[in-house]
Order: structure tokens, then sequence, then C-alpha cells
């Protein structure tokens, strides 16, 4: 993976972590040990979705960068679809509190979309690999040029 993703995946990561937890106390101090465990539910869920989407999405476009935007809606779109799978099967469980589960799985995803988002915006990405020109001896031709 290369370092700007890492970078970002590290910076939405530790923010959703912190908010899980956050969230895991004030659900057991409200529900008790089903709360607790539902908002961890919901922040492992996060976690383990976003990040395996991240890893997804770098994999599909290292050998094609081009399909970036493609790849990246794909797996946004099949991470949304997978937690509302999740969201029906457990409609009716009664293993952990419900509503802890939901509004952690809803803060600690909007939590890692805004920090995603900010690690991206904030990245230093190259739109031209100068490097690679360079290497190659391609120099622009003057040969079209009109003077």
């Amino acid at each position: 993976m290369p370092s700007n993703d890492a970078r970002i995946l590290r910076g939405a990561a530790i923010p959703t972590a912190v908010a899980g937890i956050i969230a895991m106390a004030i659900s057991f101090a409200v529900a008790g040990g089903k709360g607790l465990l539902g908002a961890f539910f919901g922040a492992l869920l996060v976690m383990a979705f976003f990040t395996f989407g991240q890893i997804a999405l770098d994999r599909l476009t290292r050998s094609n960068p081009q399909m970036m935007m493609a790849a990246g809606l794909l797996v946004y779109t099949t991470q949304i679809l997978l937690v509302g799978i999740v969201l029906a099967i457990f409609k009716n469980t009664e293993l952990f509190n419900r509503q802890a589960f939901a509004f952690t799985l809803l803060g600690c995803a909007l939590i890692w979309t805004g920090f995603q988002v900010r690690g991206a915006l904030k990245a230093k990405t190259f739109y031209v690999d100068t490097d690679a020109s360079e290497k190659k001896g391609d120099k622009p031709s003057d040969s079209g040029r009109q003077q």
C-alpha cells in the first residue's frame, strides 16, 4: 500500500476507533452490557468494512489508476450494501442493544468518511509523474512548432 494511502487509512481509523470507544462507554452507561456489546459490534463492523474497502480499492487501482473513480464508487456502494444486509440480519436480535449498535454504526461511518476525505484532501498526491518521463528520455520536440 502506498504511503499516502496508508496515511489516509490511519487518519480515518484512529478517530473512528476513538469514537467507537466513546460510543461504547456511553452505551454501557445508558444500556448496560448489551449496549456495550452493540456499540462494540457497530464500531467493529465499520472498522472492518471500511478498512477492507480501502485495501480493495488499493488493489483494484494499483495496475490501472485511471479506474480510481469507478472502483471507488463500486467499493463504497458494496460497503453500504453489505452494511444494509448486516442491519437486516440483526433487525430483530436480542444479543445486543440494537439502538446502540445502529447509532454507533452511523456515527463511526460518518467519522470514517469525514476523516478519509480530510486525509485525501491533505495528501500531497502528484498528478503528473515527472520521474517517468525523465527515465524514458522523452522531451517535447520542436518539429511541429511554428515560429
